[in-house]
């Protein structure tokens, strides 16, 4: 119980542990409001950016509302651009004889008024060619165009095949939303159409449950042959050490590649790659497991155990495993977090889980960079799996951290 309370007194590990618990809490929580299945193909596109959308249709055939509301484009700034305006502010002075003080091509609408006030399409001014004639009938057009009354027709087919109208849209027409179907995507869909964040949290749940799956299995292994190189020393812990410093030398990367290649991808389901994950991600616990028996089993109340006719496993579940139990947790926090990167890089190489049934944080990577999210602008596809990927492996060394000042003698306060 104290050592407990001593571990919620780190406030590393508090923050570390707070933030683990939201993302477990966000994966537990968020299925169970969304239902829909989290790889179902909203969009039929690629990368559409976050928002809220609603049909069209049904907000073309809504009702509408009158608003007086501020227009956020004005069509004629729009219309006149800056070589525009120049071509009028030319016209007024050298063909109207307007004073040029009079003229302010930074007001849109004063300049168009001048400009109705005196340019007649009708009349052929003098010095002007064929062409600088048709330009300004077209800059005519385009104004009379901005300040004509808005309004886009809905026509249907009549029963001759002629086109009849059913209803104008103007500029004042709006719609309540709650009116219509509306989809709020706060991070947009990815290149498959998916709702990027039902999607994430449903990765995010995967990925933990690889991560898992892995520490447990590299933490178990490793935690065996500590004990077993630790104790018994000699031929065995020769033999032991052999073999880890085999694998030791070979990057486990190489060996989680070569590995995980050979499977192929029909077996190559989730926890199948956590496994993989978890029986070459042993030999640094086990290294580290066997220095920490080698500096206990000497020790006098293992030796009094020895004495005293207990048995090995006995001695090793009783006498040492307690004094290393707070290293091993650590180690297994650690191997959960690198078992959550080596999924995503393996994933990223194109050999991860190969399944279509649910999604992983290195998979959302895969894809978004297959079709060039990063390329595009799609940042929604990527960038919140790198945040996540990040958050998860903080808060997990953080509370690796926390811990190790709680149990390390040499960094206690």
């Amino acid at each position: 119980m104290n050592t407990i309370k001593g571990v919620f007194r780190s406030g590393k590990f508090i923050v570390g542990f707070v933030i683990f618990i939201l993302i477990l809490g966000t994966c537990i929580i968020y299925p169970l409001i969304v239902t829909s299945d989290p790889l179902a193909m909203l969009g039929q596109g690629n990368f559409f950016p976050p928002g809220t959308y609603i049909s069209q249709e049904e907000a073309a055939l809504e009702d509408p509302y009158t608003l007086q509301l501020p227009v956020e484009i004005n069509k004629l700034d729009s219309a006149l651009d800056v070589g525009t305006r120049a071509e009028i502010q030319s016209f007024l002075i050298k063909q109207a004889g307007v004073a040029e003080s009079e003229i302010d091509v930074t007001d849109a609408e004063a300049l168009a008024k001048l400009w109705k006030d005196n340019y007649d399409p009708e009349v052929k001014y003098q010095g002007l060619t064929s062409a600088k004639r048709k330009k300004l009938k077209r800059i005519d057009a385009a104004i009379d165009n901005a300040m004509r009354e808005s309004g886009t027709m809905i026509a249907s087919e009549g029963e001759d095949g002629a086109l009849e109208r059913d209803k104008t849209i103007r500029d004042t027409d709006y719609i309540n939303t709650k009116d219509v179907t509306r989809k709020v995507l706060p991070l947009g869909t990815d290149n498959f159409g998916r709702d990027v964040l039902t999607e994430l949290v449903a990765a995010t749940k995967s990925s933990l449950k690889i991560g898992l799956v892995a520490g447990l299995v590299a933490t178990a292994i490793g935690l065996f042959l500590g004990l077993l190189s630790g104790y018994l020393g000699g031929f065995a812990d020769n033999l032991i050490m052999f073999i880890t410093n085999l694998f030791t030398v070979i990057p486990s990367f190489v060996i989680l590649i070569l590995i995980s290649y050979s499977v192929g991808d029909q077996a190559r389901g989730i926890m199948t790659v956590a496994i993989i994950i978890g029986i070459t991600s042993w030999p640094w616990t086990t290294r580290s497991v066997r220095s920490q028996v080698i500096s206990l089993r000497n020790r006098d109340h293992v030796n009094l155990s020895k004495l005293s006719g207990h048995s090995m496993l006995r001695i090793i579940f009783t006498d040492i495993l307690p004094y290393i139990a707070s290293y091993v947790v650590m180690a297994l926090i650690l191997q959960i977090s690198s078992g959550i990167l080596a999924e995503a890089q393996l994933s990223m190489i194109g050999l991860g889980p190969a399944t279509t049934k649910t999604a992983t944080l290195g998979l959302m990577m895969q894809w978004a960079m297959n079709y060039s999210a990063h390329l595009n602008g799609s940042w929604w596809a990527y960038f919140p799996v790198v945040f996540m990927i990040a958050f998860i492996s903080f808060s997990l060394n953080l509370m690796n951290t926390g811990l190790d000042q709680v149990f390390n003698p040499q960094l206690r306060d």
